[in-house]
């Protein structure tokens, strides 16, 4: 099967984020797992005796909408004779709109990854977790920062760093107290030593050997400690396999030190979205930061006049932009135009008289930019919430920049 790609991730994650934000008023939204080989006639006969059963509830508008709700969740399945590749999933039923009313929606998905089994559930909310699974990072890698005095170990999971546990020790500074033999406080430390490796290495067993999904181990830290804990008898067997060959020196031994040593991952780790994220932002920076502004542009109005003219190279949207482009009307008829709206957010009044408008047309901005970047062959590429250059570029560019192919005047 096809990868999935960014744009059709983040798309499927806002289909998630609508289907979960439909709240049902008692236990009447529907959803339905198909996996591929399940043929469509075995899931409609199983749903006809879903729709039996469902005559037995008792109150009235619960077994009318329950049954409305495989109805449709049926409707939507004829279309079908054996599921895609990767399976069907189907979300009916009537969602609260307020004020006592409700509506019937419909959803149905193609799932990114073959859905494992089949699955019926009746309940208030859609039943979403699996597919949460599925579009969960599986680049994951376990890391290590530690020296004589302190240690942190933490996982990066696609974008994130997680902090697991951060320990200081107990070993003794190589500078003795007077009065002490050399060699006995030698042999002290030595066994000091030996012991916060060896407590070390038991905490990476309990945090990364019952993790499967890590796909190697990074160590770093400052001096030759790291070297000499992670060649040592001091780690798991099994995990010794996945400690990457390359021990990196990082200034730091606590949760900056982690951040360091993904950075100084960059070539280990090139392939991640993180490091591909962290590239380009940080290539916009040094051209924004160039005395003549360099090529770059930022901002929803400079970038579209980039886009137009043709001049973008590379667009950086922020998944996390929650606006629209809408063409809006106004009431009195004596205006229309394109504005960006916020999603949920109040339209702006007529620039002529003051009057409401309303909205004729809508798609949503990152729609609306990729499809400008599509006339123009222009590389986009969705930059993730999650991480720091991600948080950068929604928060102080307003989630919208270009790299340029040339300076735009």
């Amino acid at each position: 099967m096809a990868q999935i790609t960014g744009m059709e991730k983040y798309k499927f994650r806002r289909a998630l984020e609508e289907i979960e934000a439909a709240q049902g008023r008692g236990t009447e939204l529907v959803t339905v797992y198909v996996p591929p080989e399940r043929p469509i006639s075995d899931v409609t006969n199983y749903l006809r005796g879903e729709l039996s059963q469902s005559s037995n509830i008792k109150s009235a508008g619960t077994r009318k909408n329950v049954m409305q709700a495989i109805e449709s969740a049926m409707q939507r399945l004829k279309g079908y004779r054996m599921p895609p590749p990767t399976g069907l999933v189907v979300f009916t039923g009537h969602v609260s709109v307020g004020a006592d009313q409700t509506k019937m929606v419909a959803y149905v998905l193609e799932p990114p990854e073959p859905v494992a089994s089949f699955r019926y559930r009746c309940d208030s909310k859609f039943y979403t977790e699996p597919l949460h699974e599925m579009l969960a990072e599986k680049d994951v890698y376990g890391l290590v920062v530690i020296d004589w005095s302190e240690a942190t170990l933490g996982v990066l999971r696609g974008k994130r760093i997680e902090v697991i546990k951060n320990l200081q020790s107990q070993v003794p500074s190589k500078h003795r107290m007077g009065g002490q033999s050399a060699r006995r406080f030698e042999r002290g430390h030595d066994i000091a030593v030996h012991e916060w490796y060896k407590k070390i290495g038991e905490l990476m067993t309990e945090a990364f050997l019952t993790r499967p999904e890590i796909k190697g181990i990074i160590i770093g830290g400052p001096g030759y400690s790291k070297e000499e804990f992670a060649t040592g008898e001091f780690v798991h067997h099994e995990l010794r396999k996945k400690i990457l060959p390359t021990f990196l020196d990082v200034g730091y031994t606590d949760e900056y030190g982690l951040r360091e040593l993904v950075e100084k991952s960059r070539e280990i780790l090139s392939g991640l979205d993180l490091m591909r994220e962290k590239t380009l932002v940080q290539r916009l920076m040094e051209e924004i930061r160039k005395a003549d502004g360099g090529l770059a542009a930022y901002g929803e109005e400079q970038v579209r006049n980039a886009l137009r003219l043709g001049a973008v190279d590379t667009l950086l949207v922020s998944e996390g932009l929650r606006k629209a482009r809408a063409k809006l009307r106004c009431a009195n008829g004596d205006w229309e135009g394109e504005k960006t709206i916020d999603d949920a957010g109040e339209l702006p009044t007529c620039p002529k008289d003051g009057g409401p408008l309303t909205v004729a047309e809508s798609r949503e901005l990152i729609d609306d930019l990729t499809m400008m970047a599509g006339q123009t062959g222009t590389n986009v590429e969705l930059i993730s919430k999650d991480s720091e250059e991600g948080q950068l570029l929604l928060r102080a560019f307003g989630g919208i920049a270009a790299i340029l192919r040339f300076r735009v005047t």
